[in-house]
């Protein structure tokens, strides 16, 4: 598949195109529901929300730069921009590897190896597991006794992926698997660069509960003590979305986990309002990234040394 994307102009604009074709088919089934939800909040918050995704997801952005750096493949941050956002589109195409593919061949174009992508992708994808998951053990006590006993089981990843997230641990599962995959092994990524991703990691997560807190403060008064609620209610959700694996995106289980967090707080029809403008915030963040990048790519000059690493494939 991927000598395919390699090989295929074509191929890779088909991809784009199903990608963008199955996120059009996700807002097209539910929007009288999105339409109807958007009505009861002002432009405004909405707005805010969306606003604070975009930032949110540009210091996602940061912390994968910032790993795929450490292996060994430093992109400028507009490179790193296309690579990345463009590339998770195909999050929206049912199966989990196209993400994984259209990252790892944009990425090829500019002299980052496949398995240098791959690996940070994942260890940027564990990294933002972790901090979603301590963050939802630090906030759902506050808010929900009954919810933190029911996601017991999800609280115990937490050292695992400590443990997980150590550069030798790391680096061993990492070769471990693409010795499996007969390709070459990884260089050991610094503890700097680690500790670097899971701080900017952590403030994209603080942002993400900030477009929950901005919705939910509309829909019932709270102020500043309502964030530890928001912050854990995106953060459980996301981690059942993630962990679905069959389901695009974690489309529908995500925005279930949400209502089940917000049920303290909040009704359900309302808590159901939030949860699909959020899923809207986040599918509009993810096109204006990725216009973004693409954008701010092609004003980026090839460089020579891109075409060197390209040619000692």
């Amino acid at each position: 598949m991927l000598s395919r994307l390699r090989s295929s102009p074509l191929l890779r604009v088909g991809l784009a195109l199903v990608a963008l074709a199955f996120l059009a088919y996700g807002l097209s089934r539910n929007w009288n529901d999105s339409v109807a939800a958007l009505r009861l909040l002002s432009w405004w918050t909405v707005a805010g929300s969306v606003a604070a995704v975009l930032i949110g997801l540009g210091f996602m952005l940061v912390a994968w730069r910032v790993v795929l750096a450490g292996f060994g493949s430093p992109l400028p941050m507009r490179v790193a921009a296309k690579v990345l956002f463009m590339g998770q589109l195909g999050k929206y195409v049912p199966g989990s590897v196209w993400a994984f593919a259209a990252m790892m061949e944009l990425a090829r174009d500019h002299g980052s190896p496949p398995r240098r992508t791959f690996g940070a992708t994942v260890v940027a994808l564990v990294t933002s597991l972790g901090c979603a998951l301590a963050l939802a053990a630090v906030t759902l006590p506050l808010t929900s006794q009954e919810v933190a006993r029911q996601t017991w089981y999800l609280m115990a990843l937490i050292p695992l992926i400590v443990v997980g997230l150590h550069p030798r641990v790391l680096t061993f599962g990492l070769n471990l698997m693409l010795r499996i995959a007969r390709r070459e092994p990884l260089d050991r990524v610094s503890g700097s660069a680690m500790l670097a991703a899971a701080a900017w990691t952590m403030v994209g997560w603080l942002f993400y509960a900030v477009h929950i807190w901005l919705l939910l403060g509309e829909m019932r008064p709270g102020g500043p003590s309502l964030f530890a609620v928001a912050a854990g209610a995106y953060a459980l959700a996301w981690v059942t979305g993630l962990l679905t694996v069959i389901v695009p995106a974690g489309i529908g289980v995500r925005e279930g986990a949400m209502v089940l967090v917000l049920a303290p707080v909040l009704d359900a029809p309302r808590a159901l309002v939030i949860a699909i403008v959020s899923r809207l915030a986040f599918t509009l963040a993810d096109v204006l990234w990725a216009g973004l990048g693409f954008l701010l790519a092609r004003s980026q000059a090839p460089e020579e040394s891109s075409a060197e690493a390209y040619a000692a494939q």
